[in-house]
């Protein structure tokens, strides 16, 4: 055990940390460790290939495709939702929302959960039972017919809502579901083998259940707690390997030119106290260059972050399946690198 690893295991024994942690430099492993259970009725062990759920931290796939349709020609950056997006109508949405801003959390179109203001995940379903929502369409109904908070490129505002409606893009320029098409386009290319849009209710071998901490010191399942699949807004499943893949697939080129990675992970706007956000990925620059790209997810049961940091070629991936966890390891590893 070297002495990261050996940080790692003090870090998560304090913290009865459960979940996966895989650190790379090109190659070369310099971490990898499981702890806990993925699912803790039968103490099975979270394992190095056990699939967790990521929740936002896919919003990048998301990305990714909407820049894959500008790579074919289908739309651009610059398009106006309203000329593109036909099979689903917002009635009360601003016609110059662009592409752009949707992919910024800056269009300033109303949210169906809006983390500033709501606390609790769980209160959604109390109108839009959780069970509901397998398909992107289901989403809709939540944030349809609200105002527009203000003017399109006024702000950022981190927005899930806004993902969705890329997702809806997506499907309605590709012809495919939404999942299907990350699955195909995003996964597949990349050796992503064990990563999909998974249904809490059919779930395959090796995911682990995500766990919510009572103030009892008693624990939950989060099956009642999230959306039943998730969207183009967040909730794919994944391995720690799959994500190293990943890293490895949209820094080679894998998954979209030269020209159009380079876009995507562009500085685009400044958030205050975040550093500035690309598309779909967070960016930290120290000295005015990119110290890391990073991304992270967090909904009751699941926390996530992984990054890859350009100049040392370093990856990181922490995969928990509580609803905290994952941050205090990652912070351990990014001051350690």
């Amino acid at each position: 055990m070297n002495p990261l690893e050996t940080y790692i295991e003090t870090e998560a024994k304090q913290n009865d940390f459960s979940g996966v942690v895989l650190a790379k430099q090109y190659d070369k492993e310099i971490a990898s460790s499981c702890h806990g259970y993925a699912n803790k009725s039968d103490k099975r062990e979270n394992n190095i290939h056990t699939r967790f759920g990521i929740a936002s931290g896919c919003k990048i796939f998301t990305a990714i495709a909407v820049c894959q349709l500008v790579e074919r020609g289908l739309i651009s950056f610059e398009s106006r939702l309203s000329d593109y997006l036909k099979k689903v109508e917002f009635p009360l949405f601003s016609s110059e929302i662009t592409i752009h801003q949707l992919l910024t959390h800056s269009s300033g179109i109303p949210d169906y959960f809006d983390e500033t203001i709501m606390d609790d995940f769980e209160e959604l379903w109390k109108t839009q039972p959780m069970y509901t929502l397998r398909q992107l369409e289901d989403f809709v109904p939540m944030f349809r017919n609200l105002p527009m908070m203000w003017t399109p490129g006024e702000r950022f505002h981190y927005n899930n809502a806004g993902y969705i409606v890329l997702g809806l893009l997506v499907e309605e320029l590709s012809g495919m579901s939404f999942s299907d098409y990350v699955e195909l386009h995003i996964f597949k290319p990349c050796g992503m083998e064990q990563s999909g849009y998974f249904t809490l209710d059919a779930l395959p071998a090796n995911c682990a259940l995500g766990y919510i901490e009572e103030e009892n010191g008693s624990w939950r399942s989060n099956i009642y707690s999230i959306p039943v699949k998730g969207g183009a807004d967040g909730g794919a499943f994944v391995t720690a390997p799959d994500m190293q893949l990943f890293w490895n697939g949209l820094m080679n080129h894998t998954l979209l030119s030269p020209v159009l990675t380079s876009l995507l992970l562009t500085p685009h706007i400044h958030v205050d106290g975040e550093g500035y956000y690309g598309y779909g990925v967070w960016i930290t620059l120290r000295e005015e260059k990119v110290f890391k790209f990073h991304i992270m997810g967090y909904d009751p049961g699941i926390s996530f972050r992984s990054a890859i940091y350009p100049a040392s070629g370093e990856t990181v991936v922490v995969l928990c399946n509580t609803s905290s966890g994952a941050s205090q390891i990652f912070n351990l590893i990014d001051k350690h690198l």
